[in-house]
């Protein structure tokens, strides 16, 4: 069957696509909205005029000296609610409030918190509401959570969460909204990084992916411009594709998957084992290793952390290699303390993604495949998971 498009639906299109430049450009005149969707100015004042009748929109007149002359700009209505946008782990929480255009509001903080049970993790995502709540007092705040893991993001419920000391489901969502009142939307941490590039970077395409190298290695894809979660909700588990399956044992039950090649908590552990067996360390203690000694001693030229880090960055570029075959996504962003290694190690990942036989190099740089470390600041990651409420306004318009 045919599906006939009326003008009720190019009319909601086009609301849709205004709101969406809206958000993006957080301020935009009647030209540049005509500029950027390509709709003539009197359609865009017809649904602009719609849009402010309906209050998600408000005009602005920023120069008196210019009235009569200049219809002033628009923004998303200041009325609306408030978003806390928070990046939850079982050792820190970061918080960034967002107004009602998702433009920041106070300072980015986090907070190193102790929570050796769900209950105690609740606990302290209240105390930091609590906490904007009482500085913000007028406008209604909400939550976003970004959760590392597995998350229903329909239900809300954190289904796995690493590092966690605990292994049974939280029900974020439901607890959290009886408990303070608001509305509350959880996903992943990979979703965030994701939506923070597809909404905040100008430069990012309709297909892309986002790979976090942290303690752990998780992904998350764009593809034709909305988030693939997968009917699990477990797409984008990159760090979970099998590299060696005689390697060593992974927290998800499977040997050789690449968290534990080329995650820092493999790393770490690699060094660990290594220092252990040596008579004399004068520069890492293998009890007391962290990240950011492990990053130093890459840079400082040391051989054998050099070989570690080297067979962890040809491991994920055989990853992505397999990924880029399969799902042919070729814009990749970076993020994760990892990262740290810098250039070199990027230049690593890049070679063995380079035979990629579909990336022919033949001139067109646009549909080349790019690789590079995401930009954006780590407030801007995290705002990210407050699009959630975004595209959620935006599909009840669709």
């Amino acid at each position: 069957m045919k599906v006939c498009i009326s003008n009720q639906h190019i009319r909601k299109y086009n609301k849709n696509v205004i709101l969406e430049h809206l958000y993006r450009e957080k301020r935009a005149s009647k030209s540049t909205l005509a500029r950027l969707s390509q709709i003539s100015i009197p359609a865009i004042s017809n649904i602009l005029s719609e849009l402010e009748a309906e209050k998600r929109v408000k005009n602005v007149q920023e120069d008196k000296s210019l009235r009569g002359r200049s219809s002033g700009t628009w923004l998303i209505a200041p009325e609306g609610d408030w978003t806390l946008c928070m990046n939850v782990t079982p050792t820190s929480i970061e918080c960034q409030l967002a107004n009602a255009c998702l433009s920041p509001k106070g300072e980015f903080q986090r907070h190193i918190i102790e929570a050796p049970t769900p209950q105690r993790l609740l606990a302290e995502i209240e105390k930091c509401w609590h906490r904007y709540r009482k500085a913000w007092p007028g406008p209604v705040i909400n939550l976003a959570l970004a959760i590392h893991g597995q998350v229903d993001a329909v239900t809300g419920v954190s289904q796995t969460m690493p590092q966690a000391p605990w292994k049974e489901p939280i029900e974020l969502k439901y607890l959290l909204e009886e408990k303070l009142g608001v509305r509350v939307i959880v996903d992943n941490d990979c979703v965030m990084l994701a939506l923070a590039e597809k909404w905040q970077n100008p430069a990012s395409r309709q297909d892309f992916s986002v790979i976090n190298v942290d303690y752990g290695i998780g992904s998350s894809f764009v593809i034709n411009g909305q988030i693939y979660r997968g009917s699990l909700y477990g797409s984008g588990q990159i760090g979970h594709t099998i590299i060696n399956p005689d390697g060593t044992a992974c927290d998800c039950g499977r040997y050789g998957c690449l968290e534990t090649v080329a995650s820092l908590t493999a790393l770490k552990k690699q060094a660990r084992v290594w220092l252990k067996l040596q008579p004399h360390s004068p520069k890492l203690n293998p009890e007391t290793l962290t990240s950011n000694q492990l990053i130093a001693a890459w840079h400082e030229g040391d051989e054998q952390v050099s070989r570690w880090v080297e067979n962890a960055a040809n491991a994920i570029g055989l990853s992505l290699y397999n990924f880029l075959n399969i799902l042919n996504i070729n814009q990749i962003w970076f993020y994760g303390r990892s990262c740290g290694f810098g250039e070199e190690w990027l230049a690593m990942i890049n070679r063995q993604t380079g035979f990629n036989p579909f990336d022919h190099g033949d001139g067109l740089r646009e549909n080349a495949t790019q690789i590079s470390f995401g930009q954006l600041t780590r407030p801007q990651q995290v705002m990210g998971i407050g699009y959630l409420y975004v595209e959620e306004e935006l599909n009840s318009l669709a």
